[in-house]
């Protein structure tokens, strides 16, 4: 896990080193153990370095095989690089490190850019083609690992985080309307290539871009989960064939050369991947679990079933609790460790939880993912008996934070597009074949668009802040193929996620299984009051909120008066969905 950037010119001009310079200087944490550029005519690539495979110099990057003409920058990790490594082995090539960023390097050489299928793991990475002047950028199947964008006449440039390319320089920060009606309606979540700048895209997931020395851009997808029905599969096999793809993805994900841990919240899906390392003979496993102070009459901890499943499998506990007197620094922080606006309260127990496991180790297993493949939220029961035909409506109802005329009341005119953008998205996503039922197609968008812009960026984000590597099991590509053929009622099954619940069964403590579904609590969000009240109110009166004129100022006084009653559809707290993106925008000098 790494921090990569570069700059591409199509206008006869070398690239500048420069540029890529300040990129790397501000994903620093991303990468501590080492920095690396590489500049070559019109292409420039750099990268900061975390080492978790090949600790030597051999392993470093930007890695070139001049024999071959390729150099590369990688941000990620192929979990099956040995076995590639010795297929290429036997198909003559020899290998000067231990890495498997050089396994990249030669499975491009021998497969091109279709070698991308043959990765099980999380990537993001550049390679220049030396003879042709081409450069080819890929993101892995599930968007795990994110790749910026930021284009101008004669020049892309590419970064691991989007304010990395902000330090670069000479991008078009003016804000996307289109975007800003997704942050306010799509829970927050601005699907790609979009951010909320105009200046800045993101390449989406699972997709492959070929620029051309002259230019020009080519994309092409080259994977998609399907939702069709498998009929060869009896309803009684799917919680076992569920477990074996599970306990597979938890098992390629301890390959390193440095300890792996779990960050254990005390539900299932972290529980699950605590017992079958346990299952696997992993002893002395390192987990930690997160609490903060309740507020509001909410509880700010789970401890009891992290405590519970810690003691169940003998693992080297850590309990971190969070006062006061670090939560209120850590929120500017975690907002500066974004690469967009996340409004999401876990981004801050994520920041503080990083920051004291990276104290510990390098590597840490995560649960995230679980919910989106095997319909573990709110909205999806709702839509179990809904005409296809009237999915897209069902879905908006449940899942957006507001429809689309309230929007009217909140922005300033000068901000509104006259059409629902979210709406729209949505139903072109619901219109494409593969997706049988309402549920099959709410499950599909969410993994593609909403799991990638939320929780699996917010892992990504708030770890590399503390150059602390997160891997997802459940997000692991064969896992979700079987999940999305699996029957939705099967899912839906037990309150959510029933067919994950029949598959630990025996395996995981049935207190934690039968439990009440719980999310990471952090009342000091939820329930804004004192110093984060304050906090808030200034970043919504400061003079660039001002000025920028987002939100109509009779919204925000509304909120300001009675910071706690109004909430989004699923329950968050609007004012904070606000000062966040103020915060964000402020933090950035936009």
């Amino acid at each position: 896990m790494c921090g990569i950037a570069g700059e591409l010119r199509f206008d006869n001009r070398a690239a500048d080193p420069g540029g890529v310079e300040r990129m790397l200087a501000a994903m620093a944490a991303r990468g501590p153990d080492g920095e690396g550029v590489r500049a070559q005519g019109p292409v420039a690539f750099g990268h900061r370095r975390l080492s978790i495979i090949d600790l030597s110099d051999t392993g470093r990057q930007p890695m070139t095989d001049d024999e071959l003409g390729l150099t590369l920058v990688f941000n990620g990790c192929i979990y099956n690089y040995r076995s590639l490594r010795q297929e290429l082995q036997g198909y003559g090539y020899t290998f000067f490190s231990t890495s498997d960023s050089e396994v990249i390097l030669k499975a491009y050489h021998r497969w091109g850019a279709d070698c991308v299928t043959r990765f099980a793991g999380m990537f993001a990475f550049a390679i220049a083609e030396h003879h042709t002047g081409r450069v080819v950028l890929a993101r892995d199947r599930l968007g795990i690992k994110p790749l910026y964008v930021s284009s101008s006449p004669g020049r892309l440039r590419f970064a691991s985080t989007l304010p990395a390319l902000l330090a670069a320089g000479d991008v078009d920060t003016s804000i996307d309307k289109v975007a800003l009606q997704h942050y306010m309606t799509f829970h927050s979540v601005v699907p790609a290539p979009r951010t909320i700048l105009n200046g800045v895209r993101k390449l989406p997931p699972a997709t492959i871009r070929t620029v051309t020395p002259d230019g020009t851009v080519r994309d092409r997808v080259y994977w998609e989960a399907s939702f069709e029905r498998d009929s060869s599969i009896a309803e009684a096999e799917w919680p076992e064939l569920l477990h074996e793809k599970l306990r597979l993805a938890v098992e390629r994900r301890m390959v390193a050369d440095v300890p792996v841990g779990v960050l254990l919240s005390g539900g299932i899906d972290s529980s699950y991947i605590v017992a079958l390392l346990a299952e696997q003979g992993q002893r002395g496993l390192t987990t930690f679990s997160i609490g903060f102070e309740a507020a509001g009459g909410e509880t700010g901890d789970e401890f009891a079933y992290s405590d519970l499943v810690a003691k169940e499998f003998g693992t080297e506990h850590h309990q971190i609790r969070i006062g006061r007197d670090r939560f209120l620094p850590a929120v500017d922080r975690t907002v500066a460790a974004m690469s967009e606006p996340m409004v999401s309260h876990d981004c801050i127990a994520f920041y503080l939880l990083s920051e004291d496991v990276a104290k510990h180790i390098k590597v840490v297993q995560s649960g995230q993912g679980a919910d989106e493949i095997l319909a573990g939220y709110s909205w999806y029961p709702p839509l179990a008996d809904v005409q296809r035909e009237r999915a897209v409506d069902a879905y908006a109802q449940e899942f957006f934070d507001r429809p689309h005329r309230d929007l009217a009341a909140q922005l300033n005119p000068d901000w509104l597009v006259d059409r629902d953008v979210s709406r729209e998205f949505v139903a072109a996503s619901f219109a494409r074949p593969g997706a049988p039922t309402a549920v099959d197609a709410a499950l599909r968008l969410d993994s593609q668009v909403m799991l990638v812009d939320d929780p699996v960026k917010r892992v990504d984000n708030m770890t590399m802040a503390w150059g602390l590597e997160g891997r997802v099991p459940f997000l692991d590509h064969e896992l979700v193929e079987l999940a999305a053929r699996c029957p939705p009622a099967l899912k839906l099954a037990d309150g959510g996620k029933g067919v994950l619940k029949q598959a630990a069964r025996g395996v995981v403590p049935d207190a934690v299984i039968d439990r009440t579904k719980g999310y990471f609590p952090v009342p000091g969000i939820r329930h804004l009051e004192g110093p984060m009240l304050d906090r808030v109110r200034d970043a919504l009166r400061a003079p660039a909120a001002r000025d920028r004129g987002l939100f109509r100022p009779d919204y925000v006084q509304r909120l300001l008066a009675d910071p706690n009653t109004p909430r989004t559809t699923l329950g968050a707290n609007q004012l904070w969905q606000l000062a966040l993106l103020e915060m964000w925008l402020q933090e950035n000098r936009i």
